[in-house]
């Protein structure tokens, strides 16, 4: 991880943490390493979500990509997939997204696009963070008409729902679906599309207010849909994050349909068609074993990444795979987008339950979870690492380790954008789990916290 941006852009909470100051600083120097091998001028896309400080930020940070000579477009607010969308397809030479996903509406972020829609390389990124923090370059100030310029483009958000929408080939004319939008980016697009495509679509949290952003809805809050759905004659529903990159699912009985569930039900369904890429799904070591048991059942192959969206993709290059993700419903469908996409991965899902006719909840008998406990260990930045120098927690993570070794495992990750250690345990029996993993997390937390 960096010295500005983790695993997932630069983030911090807005005017304290993550100042205009530094989001100046950030678009000056991101600009001008982005675009130096640009012909002519260069031209950023700039998004946002809806978070309160998106406006502040975004006038800072357009502020140094125009101070170094670069024409900025803005969108508005738009989901972060279609920001990577859009920068390739509409002859953008980088894309930034203003967003902290699904954190509280007082944390933001700032993310990098290149030219061709993928997030940035750590090499790239330590080249922004040198010109930042150690003056590694002089950049020069361009006068006169060279000086950057700036438009609006309200309209970029359609061309996203109409190529989220080509990437199915069915419609969902008798189909009732719920969605969350979380207040966030969402309810720019999730309603529009659905409703275009033939649905009758109940919709919630859709009324962002800059403050109510992920605030007890969306994938991070999923009760209220599990609700609505349960009491409803719905075929099922989705839950999107602030930014929308991630979208978990609800079947009709109300059940959680996670990421992991997703993957299953449709990279099964990739397979049958012929279109699953090398016969694999690309998952991280936090998915739940029951995936895996999946895949050695039904002859898929399931190799697996450190945890971030980054690495999935990273894997899926390498290897040519086509669907990678994570439990928390990140999904990447390599062949319609370059990142996690919540509108289309729930497109997805729709359209097997449209054309196998079966329903959500018989699509997802097709792998069993076995119980997964996770726990948040509150820890200083600075000491989210040092677990593995301590004796004692080390001590208690192997007898744990060995303990679980047959019928489940252990997994300690430090939060790569939050002060945290996740603790994460998965055994037959939820009771013991969530002691041993609550035992750990209080260790974690007495000694580092």
């Amino acid at each position: 991880m960096g010295r500005l941006f983790g695993t997932d852009g630069v983030r911090g909470v807005a005017n304290t943490e993550l100042t205009p100051e530094l989001a100046y600083s950030i678009g000056r120097a991101g600009a001008y390493v982005l675009t130096k091998h640009a012909n002519g001028r260069a031209k950023i896309l700039v998004g946002r979500d809806t978070r309160i400080s998106g406006p502040l930020l975004e006038c800072a940070l357009v502020a140094g990509m125009c101070s170094v000579g670069a024409d900025v477009v803005i969108s508005g607010v738009i989901p972060t997939p279609a920001i990577a969308y859009l920068v390739r397809t509409e002859g953008f030479d980088a894309g930034v997204m203003i967003s902290a996903s699904h954190n509280p509406f007082e944390h933001n972020g700032i993310k990098y696009f290149s030219g061709t829609g993928y997030k940035l390389s750590d090499e790239i990124e330590e080249e922004i963070e040198a010109i930042i923090l150690d003056n590694a370059v002089e950049i020069e100030n361009p006068t006169h008409e060279k000086v950057g310029n700036v438009t609006y483009d309200y309209s970029l958000c359609d061309k996203y729902i109409e190529f989220a929408k080509s990437t199915i080939d069915v419609d969902f004319s008798g189909m009732k679906i719920a969605i969350d939008c979380a207040n966030g980016a969402s309810s720019m697009t999730a309603e529009k599309t659905l409703k275009g495509l033939g649905a009758e679509v109940t919709v919630i949290n859709n009324t962002p207010d800059g403050i109510n952003i992920n605030n007890n809805c969306g994938s991070t809050h999923i009760e209220g849909l599990m609700e609505l759905v349960k009491n409803g004659d719905f075929v099922g529903g989705l839950a999107f994050d602030g930014d929308a990159d991630r979208v978990l699912a609800v079947d009709s009985n109300g059940e959680l349909v996670d990421g992991d569930k997703i993957m299953a039900i449709c990279g099964l369904d990739m397979k049958e068609r012929g279109i699953l890429a090398k016969n694999a799904i690309v998952a991280t070591v936090m998915s739940n074993l029951g995936l895996f048991v999946m895949g050695e059942k039904n002859g898929v192959n399931i190799p697996k990444t450190k945890v971030g969206d980054r690495y999935v993709l990273e894997e899926m290059l390498k290897e040519g795979y086509s669907i990678g993700g994570e439990q928390s419903g990140h999904v990447i469908f390599l062949e319609h987008n370059t990142t996690g996409d919540g509108l289309v991965t729930g497109l997805q899902l729709l359209s097997v339950v449209k054309r196998t006719g079966k329903t959500m909840a018989e699509l997802a008998t097709v792998m069993d979870t076995f119980p997964q406990v996770l726990i948040n260990a509150k820890i200083k930045n600075e000491n989210k690492e040092k677990y593995k120098e301590d004796a004692e927690i080390m001590a208690v993570i192997s007898a744990m380790e060995e303990e679980f070794a047959s019928t489940g495992r252990v997994l300690i990750r430090p939060s790569g954008t939050e002060p945290l250690v996740r603790v994460m345990i998965e055994g037959k029996d939820v009771d013991v789990i969530t002691e041993k993993a609550r035992m750990l997390a209080d260790l974690l937390e007495k000694k580092l916290g």
